[in-house]
């Protein structure tokens, strides 16, 4: 049997056309095919490497430049092109913001077919860098070499393979040593450095995840726009006097540290919203704050990782509702209930929905801690949550917010927004592509009437897209 044709392993001489979602850029070949381009720009000239190859299209890496785009800046990052987490450094945060306007744009009209209002001009985030207030680093007897290391090192043994920093992309067991991130404050780079220099001067064994052995597997840094840090790190193994030193250690050298915490994980993922995590000194949380609301965030706890942005977002969630003191609202998908709890003293009564039990116990820590009567939460599946003794209970709401995960609602969950008939629905979303789809599903009934993308993600493709929608007259 004759093989099919295949794709050269290069190409040569690719124009970038456009960028498009999840950090990758446009080129077509001569005969049209579509490739898929990763750190590239618009007005590039390139050779590139196929990495990877569909029936339609293909992924590919630039390997030689013809041509440089004038869109691009200097990266600030030395860990940039490899690391993987900030794939725009090399667009200037004005361009960024441009391609993540037009995603939005493309995504809605392209995929949703909707009819739509002038869309309003993207939020940009005040800090470009040092915005996250969460970073997870892991440990790792598997460093990622570099090109120069690999070019000139005859024998790899010789190389130094313990590392604490980020997952390669599509590299599970590939680990890239971090010294310095761009994305925290300077405090999260010190913990980094201090806890690697460590471990090492001590010789504490970093966690192997292909033999799934070792003590040292994951370190989670937490901090609050009111400046408070919490340190979480993750066991391998129990080994008591071991991690009493390395939580010993971070204790003297970070003293002011508001949470310090860990965990024993012996399960082959680092996954632990299921494991028991200590507290080693201070409290057993930080706390967030907006306006006048307290939440306190637990190591379990999910939090915008953009707080200081995601209080703009929500307060234009806040906005296009266009709140009455009478307003029945439900809540959908709301995570600890943050959106919830901030629109809870403009309404009658605000209902939660999550299926993450702890989540949910978040939430009504932090309305009891705020005084919030009028807001409730329920946890459960939402496809299954959102039936008629629910709605039973809690009355018919007239407005919806809904904040679902990036695949976006349920179609259950869908056809029962259409069949209550609230007046309002205000749709969060972090996937214009699965918005969009439900958009069109709910257009018979609902008119889109304001779109807000905001720019959560500084560096990344990522874009936050809020959408208001109004009951159609029957």
């Amino acid at each position: 049997m004759k093989k099919k044709d295949r794709l050269p392993q290069t190409i040569e001489c690719l124009e970038i056309l456009e960028a498009t979602s999840e950090g990758f850029c446009v080129a077509k070949t001569p005969e049209g095919k579509v490739i898929f381009v990763r750190y590239a720009a618009p007005g590039d000239v390139v050779d590139v490497r196929i990495v990877k190859q569909h029936r339609r299209f293909s992924e590919a890496e630039p390997i030689n430049f013809h041509q440089k785009s004038a869109l691009r800046v200097a990266p600030a990052c030395e860990h940039y092109g490899v690391c993987g987490g900030c794939k725009w450094q090399h667009l200037s945060y004005e361009d960024q913001l441009k391609f993540k306007q037009k995603q939005v744009i493309d995504n809605l009209e392209r995929l949703g077919k909707v009819q739509l209002p002038p869309i309003n001009p993207i939020m940009g985030s005040e800090k470009h860098y040092f915005y996250r207030n969460k970073l997870e680093f892991t440990f790792s007897t598997q460093r990622w070499l570099t090109d120069a290391e690999v070019k000139t090192t005859e024998n790899f043994d010789e190389l130094g393979r313990l590392a604490l920093g980020f997952h390669v992309p599509q590299r599970y067991d590939r680990v890239l040593d971090i010294k310095a991130c761009h994305l925290q404050s300077d405090f999260s780079n010190s913990v980094l450095n201090a806890l690697r220099a460590f471990a090492l001067a001590k010789q504490i064994p970093f966690y192997d995840i292909r033999t799934h052995t070792g003590l040292l597997r994951t370190l989670v840094i937490r901090q609050s726009v009111n400046d408070e840090q919490m340190l979480i790190v993750q066991f391998g193994e129990q080994d008591n006097a071991l991690i009493e030193a390395v939580m010993g250690f971070l204790k003297e050298r970070f003293p002011d540290v508001t949470s310090l915490n860990y965990l024993v994980n012996t399960k082959k993922n680092d996954t632990y919203q299921d494991q028991t995590i200590i507290c080693y000194a201070g409290k057993p949380y930080i706390s967030e704050q907006m306006e006048n609301l307290v939440f306190r965030v637990s190591p379990k706890s999910f939090f915008q990782t953009n707080a200081k942005q995601a209080y703009r977002l929500y307060s234009k969630v806040r906005e296009l509702a266009g709140l009455q003191s009478d307003d029945k609202v439900y809540d959908l998908y709301t995570g600890t209930g943050t959106i919830a709890l901030f629109l809870a003293a403009h309404v009658k009564r605000i209902v939660g929905i999550e299926y993450v039990a702890d989540a949910i116990e978040d939430a009504k820590v932090n309305a009891e801690l705020n005084g919030i009567k009028n807001a409730f939460f329920e946890v459960g599946d939402m496809a299954k949550t959102l039936n008629d003794s629910f709605i039973e209970k809690y009355g018919k709401p007239n407005l919806v917010i809904t904040d679902p995960p990036r695949n976006g609602m349920h179609p259950d969950v869908v056809a029962k927004l259409i069949a209550l008939r609230p007046e309002r629905i205000v749709y969060v979303s972090c996937n214009p592509a699965t918005q969009a789809r439900d958009l069109a599903l709910l257009d018979a009934h609902y008119e889109v009437t304001a779109v807000q993308p905001v720019d959560m993600f500084p560096q990344t493709p990522h874009v936050e897209n809020i959408v208001r929608l109004e009951l159609r007259s029957l």
